[in-house]
């Protein structure tokens, strides 16, 4: 009755598995916990509290518990009583185990254990009050590939016809968000993946702008008399290679109308983020791809290969160069290459969270804008 009722809640149909509902080990995870989990923990809690109670009262009460059936721990017997009810509360909520087996054999909603290189994503209470039906709906369905589309609709015996109306293709969801031929030419996937990169060249290009003090030689500690204050400056202390130098410059490709900066190397070329520092003589590259979740490292290495010659060329002109080709899906779910160059880079702590996050919801928005346009004529 309750999963039913959460699942209208949600915007999901009711062939949504509970394992996207309860999950703690997926790579989406809801701030939901099972009703029956959580009742059969607070009983066992609630019994072993009054059975092993240190007070002699207690114990003796002989409270009556409303439970189901016991049953007997033998390899519990020789841990102390506060540790023998974390093994029993364990216990209960090993259901979380059969969940991911049960991922396992499902074709579809089980998609989601394939995704190597993603990062788990969070939603909290906070996040999930703000979004809206659509937009929860949206992201959870896609997830687990339980949307309407051309496929599914014929697999549930809706439809006759599972293809694509631009390119004639049989149209599944990975269809439709990444693959359609069609739909690359007129731009939809050019558009969601200009709307990401805006997110991360904006912080980049805040963050490369902060003063930064450039430590040179060995480093010494500054002793302080007894009541005094340390004197304060304007930089800030920071560490990452953008931390190694003050005069960065840089040039995002949105929109695909930039060249690449002729004083480093003439190319035609264009990666999509290009910072570079004359007196240090370095570059960072960044070029951004928003894949299919379970192609993000086969998009890794695309992009790896496409530009090693490119920096070749520009270390044999003395620059010092860096090439972070990083990933976000296209439901979402950014790479873990994508976070660790965010720390390569400097940008840690909150700020590498809140970005994560900002490109994340980016992605997931702009797909579920090109979903809600897939069967219309893209107006660019």
């Amino acid at each position: 009755m309750f999963n039913r009722h959460l699942r209208k809640w949600l915007g999901v149909p009711k062939s949504f598995s509970s394992i996207g509902l309860y999950s703690t080990s997926s790579k989406l995870q809801l701030p939901l916990s099972s009703i029956t989990e959580e009742f059969k923990v607070t009983k066992t809690r609630q019994v072993m509290m009054l059975r092993d109670s240190k007070d002699d009262k207690v114990k003796e009460a002989n409270v009556d518990v409303r439970t189901g059936r016991k049953w007997v721990q033998p390899l519990w017997q020789s841990a102390d009583a506060r540790h023998r009810r974390e093994l029993v509360k364990q216990e209960v909520r090993r259901g979380e185990e059969d969940r991911q087996v049960r991922a396992v054999s499902m074709k579809q909603q089980g998609q989601y254990m394939k995704w190597e290189m993603a990062r788990p994503r969070k939603i909290s209470w906070h996040e999930m009050w703000r979004m809206d039906g659509q937009k929860i709906s949206f992201l959870l369905r896609s997830v687990y590939d339980v949307l309407p589309t051309p496929t599914n609709l014929t697999m549930w015996k809706l439809i006759e016809d599972p293809s694509c109306k631009f390119c004639g293709k049989p149209a599944n969801l990975e269809h439709v968000l990444s693959s359609c031929r069609t739909a690359l030419k007129d731009g939809r996937y050019t558009w969601r993946h200009d709307q990401v990169l805006r997110e991360i060249a904006a912080v980049l290009d805040t963050h490369r702008r902060k003063k930064t003090k450039i430590e040179k030689g060995p480093k010494f500690i500054n002793f302080i008399k007894g009541g005094g204050e340390s004197s304060r400056n304007t930089y800030s202390k920071a560490s990452g290679i953008i931390a190694t130098a003050n005069d960065w410059e840089m040039q995002a490709d949105v929109g695909g109308k930039t060249t690449f900066p002729r004083e480093i190397l003439i190319t035609t070329l264009r990666p999509d983020i290009v910072l570079w520092s004359r007196i240090s003589r370095q570059v960072i590259l960044v070029e951004l791809t928003v894949p299919w979740e379970t192609r993000l490292e086969e998009a890794h290495e695309r992009k790896l290969a496409k530009y090693q010659e490119l920096v070749t060329d520009i270390q044999e002109k003395n620059w010092r160069t860096w090439y972070f080709p990083v990933e976000v899906g296209c439901r979402g779910f950014v790479s873990q290459t994508f976070w660790r160059a965010l720390g390569s880079l400097g940008l840690t702590g909150p700020v590498r969270r809140s970005l994560v996050g900002k490109v994340g919801r980016q992605a997931e928005e702009a797909s579920g804008w090109v979903w809600r346009k897939r069967e219309e004529q893209w107006k660019s």
